[in-house]
């Protein structure tokens, strides 16, 4: 009988070790990639194609079955890690609850069950992960969107640029200059963080987030280079403030001055505010949207109309009709995600979502004296928190957004190093 040695029978094990975190790797990057939907006008063209709207939803399908898979590879840990942020989950079960009283009961199931999904996946990253190892998963998968992003416009100018609206206007992988903005504005608040965090390949995610404000300047988009200025402001106020001693005292009282400045100047100069950001006091309209939401809220204040079930209702005589009749025009989603909470959800719902809201920021403040986390979470806070006023993207199913946030939210809830070791990146 020939015996093996030690370092023969640990070498394979070893090996199969290394195989299954590149494996989980792999399965976290292709989940980020899936909600980022970056790969929806390369599939369907730069005008869309409504009969593919069925192929869309499918192709969100793997998504949700690796989100699965590592969620019952790691049982314990993953409820572990549920456990610990019950709102996400109350207001997710709300959603499945508005079916009783939803105005399309069928679409209200379906997109309730596309949002458990989306927040299984947000679950998922969070258990797996260390706070570096997450971003530095997300980071990655942004990585291949920002290369595909110089790709399409260099390359597939038709797919790239818009031709239409704003001809020239760089829109990379979405369908339009502002889209394209608003998300490298986010995209570059995460390589910024996975640089700090990740010293060891700094180089490469500053490298990308420089990447990430190129693309900013090519989509000719004011409001997002207005949220990279927002964005780098935060992550200077997080470093100062982890100087400690003096330093860290007058980096608070210049932040609180800062707010103030800013709040009064979108009260008293808002015209020359918004000016800066290309905007005008209506926000682009949105005003006459929202005025048509509240008009209809006032009917069903408590209830709601069911989660996400008013925007893509084509009868012609539900609430819908009664939004484009008020507004003048056909809007798809309410433009503030407050407004659309209250709408879809009504009462209890806003009451969630703002009690999770604020959980999440209070936490997020803890952590910039207290966690290395803070320099994600504050900047991505602040720029998300500007966002939901004129953007429906609060607990939106296969949305991006709502992936970030649920997953930062399940990650502050729980302390630093309590994650799945086999995960560990290799």
């Amino acid at each position: 009988m020939t015996l093996a040695w030690p370092s023969d029978v640990a070498r394979p094990a070893a090996q199969g070790e290394v195989w299954g975190r590149r494996m989980v790797l792999g399965l976290c990057v292709a989940i980020v990639l899936t909600f980022s939907q970056g790969w929806e006008v390369p599939l369907t063209g730069p005008n869309g194609d409504p009969e593919a709207s069925g192929l869309i939803r499918t192709l969100f399908f793997p998504g949700y079955g690796a989100a699965l898979i590592l969620a019952l590879a790691a049982p314990w840990t993953t409820l572990k890690a549920a456990a610990r942020q019950p709102l996400i989950w109350l207001l997710v079960g709300y959603a499945f609850t508005s079916t009783l009283w939803s105005v399309d009961p069928d679409t209200t199931v379906r997109r309730s069950i596309a949002l458990l999904f989306t927040t299984l996946a947000a679950l998922v990253l969070s258990a797996r992960y260390d706070w570096p190892e997450m971003l530095e998963v997300l980071a990655t998968a942004y990585a291949v969107v920002v290369v595909c992003c110089f790709f399409l416009g260099l390359f597939v100018p038709s797919y790239g640029r818009m031709t239409k609206i704003f001809p020239g206007a760089w829109s990379g992988v979405w369908r339009d200059k502002n889209a394209l903005g608003d998300n490298m504005a986010m995209i570059f608040i995460i390589f910024s963080a996975t640089a700090i965090l990740n010293p060891q390949r700094r180089l490469r995610w500053v490298l990308f987030a420089l990447s990430a404000v190129v693309l900013i300047l090519l989509s000719t988009s004011k409001t997002s280079l207005a949220t990279v200025v927002i964005g780098s402001g935060s992550l200077a106020f997080v470093w100062l403030v982890k100087r400690g001693g003096a330093i860290s005292v007058a980096a608070v009282f210049a932040g609180v001055a800062a707010l103030l400045a800013l709040a009064l100047a979108i009260i008293f100069a808002s015209d020359v505010f918004f000016a800066l950001l290309g905007k005008d006091a209506t926000f682009t309209g949105r005003t006459s949207i929202w005025s048509a939401v509240l008009r209809l809220i006032d009917k069903r204040p408590w209830t709601g109309y069911g989660y996400a079930a008013i925007w893509t209702d084509e009868t012609g005589w539900g609430p819908l009709a009664w939004i484009i009749k008020w507004s003048k025009f056909r809007p798809h989603h309410a433009h503030n995600s407050w407004l659309e909470t209250w709408l879809a959800l009504g009462i209890p719902g806003l009451v969630l979502w703002a009690t999770l809201f604020l959980e999440t920021w209070g936490r997020g403040l803890w952590a910039v004296f207290t966690r290395g986390c803070g320099y994600f979470a504050l900047p991505f806070l602040a720029v998300y928190s500007l966002t939901i006023m004129t953007e429906s993207v609060a607990f939106i199913y296969n949305d991006q957004l709502w992936l970030i946030f649920a997953a930062m939210a399940f990650r502050l809830a729980r302390p630093d190093g309590a994650v799945v070791r086999s995960a560990r990146s290799p």
